[in-house]
């Protein structure tokens, strides 16, 4: 198979309908797990289609929320989704090199975007910068390896498709997604008080064509894929994960997602 990118992210619609539904479960969930107080300077790195903001806002009382990705396509979503007065702010900025001075906001946070960085310690280093003395600074990622029920099953089924599928496989490809790894990374970066919890959310789909069509969207790994494949090969992948996955007497597909966050204070 010739080099191709498969980890593409432009458009927000579209990862909406493939991730967003299942990622809101998971942000309410972490915002529980952090407990923060009110009236709070919040920052959202790597926000995506805003949906960690957003819960940020509708949750948790903040003076503030400020969202910043790379992707124009998911910022412009973003804002849009949160055009009120009192909505979080959200803007175009790299990870790797935040235009934020140091300890400006209270809390840090990033949603299911560290594994796609090239350098996910120098992320964590400018999160902790941009969070004053006792602030936290919190990420969470997909459990890839253990705990993706619907990628788990895809990408077996394009393996068996096709034997090179499997070199890009997020199970293999992000082997950090898991709470020892994510420990280090916090505890490297000199944060103190580190914790990782799971955080586990339900992903039933109505019908088979309501799991498999997000995978036509090309926003991500799989979809991405997908978009490379002849439309015969298409066809045999989509047929061999049909097979696959649990299929319950209404017809829906009952899966589950797992993520695991971690989160520490800066001394």
């Amino acid at each position: 198979m010739a080099e191709q990118r498969f980890d593409v992210w432009d458009s927000g619609a579209a990862y909406e309908r493939y991730m967003g539904r299942w990622s809101r479960s998971v942000a309410r969930e972490f915002l529980v797990w952090l407990d923060r107080g009110d009236g709070l300077r919040w920052l959202d790195v790597g926000c995506g289609t805003g949906v960690l903001s957003a819960a940020v806002a509708a949750g948790c009382r903040p003076r503030e929320v400020l969202g910043c990705d790379r992707s124009e396509g998911f910022v412009n979503a973003a804002a849009r989704a949160s055009g009120v007065a009192g909505a979080p702010r959200h803007l175009v900025a790299d990870a790797l090199a935040l235009p934020f001075r140091d300890a400006a906001f209270d809390v840090a946070v990033s949603g299911l975007m560290l594994n796609f960085l090239p350098e996910p310690a120098v992320a964590v280093r400018e999160l902790t910068r941009s969070v004053r003395t006792g602030g936290m600074i919190a990420a969470y990622v997909w459990d890839y390896g253990d705990g993706m029920d619907l990628l788990s099953h895809f990408w077996a089924a394009a393996a068996e498709a096709d034997p090179a599928a499997a070199a890009l496989d997020e199970g293999r490809r992000f082997r950090d997604c898991r709470p020892g790894p994510l420990h280090s990374l916090w505890t490297d970066a000199g944060l103190a008080d580190v914790s990782t919890t799971p955080i586990e959310v339900p992903t039933v789909f109505a019908d088979f064509a309501d799991l498999w069509d997000p995978f036509l969207s090309g926003q991500g790994p799989a979809p991405g894929y997908v978009a490379s494949l002849a439309p015969a090969a298409r066809d045999r992948l989509r047929e061999g994960l049909r097979a696959r996955v649990p299929v319950a007497p209404d017809g829906s597909v009952p899966l589950t997602a797992r993520a695991w966050a971690v989160r520490g204070v800066r001394p």
